[in-house]
């Protein structure tokens, strides 16, 4: 029995050290292949179809019921101005509620509670960017009085992302093949592939509104597209 228990470790032995051996040969392979490691960038200019305003009511009482209540009855003005300028209700997201108690410090006296400031404030979407100013001009009439930001994107953003993949894919190959014949090699394969992206909002002019209405720039996007690789190169 101690004879074969040591025949079989002697085989497992040997086993493994040939497994290690020909996994080291393997990795030695990988290692002696040359290699380029390359990324280039794609880009794709569009104008957006899609408008994010952030608008909302700030009102101020003595307590905090007259304060909520002051804002809930020109917060609801204004819901009723945006389902008028014809938004749908997926497009009108509340996103900001808040009451607070805004104190008086004086020198003179002890601080005290002066009042309550209460705000509601709603992410509007709105589809077509040329009605911009003019929204935003019915919903401060009808007495939104904050406007924290503006924002353009697009609806659909997949045909301009493509647009830019493809421009990234022939930068990288015109980067490539550049290396491989500058170096005296020729490309084998592509080994590895990764991409990485998004819209870059980038000014390029204003669009023209009612003259009326509040000048919004839409400007233009720029969705980009980044693309690393490696190749694989043999003489």
């Amino acid at each position: 029995m101690r004879i074969r228990t040591a025949s079989l470790a002697i085989a497992a032995a040997v086993w493994i050290s040939g497994a290690l051996s020909a996994r080291a040969e393997d990795g030695a392979a990988v290692f002696a292949a040359t290699t380029l490691d390359l990324s280039a960038d794609g880009r794709a200019e569009v104008a957006p179809d899609l408008a994010t305003i952030q608008v909302g009511v700030h009102a101020e009482a003595p307590t905090a019921s007259a304060a909520l209540a002051k804002q809930r009855a020109e917060m609801n003005t204004v819901f009723a101005t945006l389902r008028a300028q014809g938004l749908a209700d997926r497009d009108i997201q509340t996103s900001e509620l808040s009451l607070s108690p805004q104190y008086v410090d004086d020198a003179k006296s002890p601080r005290r509670l002066g009042s309550y400031q209460a705000s509601n404030g709603v992410t509007v979407r709105l589809r077509d960017i040329a009605r911009v100013g003019g929204v935003v001009d019915a919903l401060v009439a009808a007495g939104a009085n904050e406007i924290d930001g503006i924002g353009f994107g697009l609806s659909d953003p997949g045909a301009a992302e493509d647009v830019a993949r493809r421009a990234a894919l022939k930068a990288l190959q015109a980067k490539a093949d550049l290396y491989a014949a500058a170096t005296g090699y020729r490309i084998r394969r592509l080994v590895r592939l990764s991409e990485s992206g998004g819209l870059q909002p980038q000014p390029m002019g204003i669009m023209a509104m009612r003259r009326m209405a509040t000048p919004v720039a839409a400007g233009a996007l720029t969705v980009q597209v980044g693309v690393t690789a490696e190749y694989e190169l043999v003489r």
